[in-house]
């Protein structure tokens, strides 16, 4: 099981808070928060786009039972499907704004990436890595040399001349 974030809350708590920022970050498309929050609802941001990627009733069913309303679910699946649907992974960004007053924390806003009004353009999908490169045993490779190598010259008959 993966480690997460205490931030100093119970366990539901927690839970319910990260669900209510995940559906407000769906909705809106851009919150302001602490560092340390955004970082988890990004984890979570992310899970819910793949599921939404995904698009099956188990995707559906693991969607709802994790994020709120029925128009962020909506969104979800028909949306930021369909706006992702050619990026693997990414999907939120996370920009430090200010330290806040009261208590001098760190605050960010997390967002979506490649959306209009973006607080900074985002870059392209990364291209896709090279093909894995076979591997050819000494005596396959060295026939392929010396069908590919251009002929050797004689010494002796350059010398000869």
């Amino acid at each position: 099981m993966t480690k997460l974030r205490k931030l100093n809350r119970t366990t539901a708590h927690r839970m319910s808070m990260l669900r209510t920022m995940v559906s407000q970050l769906v909705k809106h498309e851009r919150i302001e928060t602490t560092v340390a929050k955004a970082k988890e609802v990004r984890r979570q941001a992310d899970r819910m786009v793949q599921l939404g990627k995904d698009g099956s009733l188990c995707a559906a069913r693991r969607a709802a039972a994790f994020v709120r309303g029925d128009d962020v679910i909506h969104k979800l699946f028909t949306e930021l499907a369909y706006r992702y649907k050619d990026r693997v992974g990414g999907y939120t960004r996370l920009l430090r704004t200010r330290i806040r007053v009261g208590d001098a924390a760190p605050m960010a806003y997390i967002e979506f990436i490649d959306r209009e009004n973006e607080l900074r353009q985002s870059k392209p999908p990364a291209p896709q890595p090279p093909p894995p490169r076979v591997f050819l045993d000494p005596w396959t490779r060295s026939k392929l040399c010396k069908q590919f190598a251009p002929p050797k010259e004689d010494k002796t008959k350059s010398s000869e001349i």
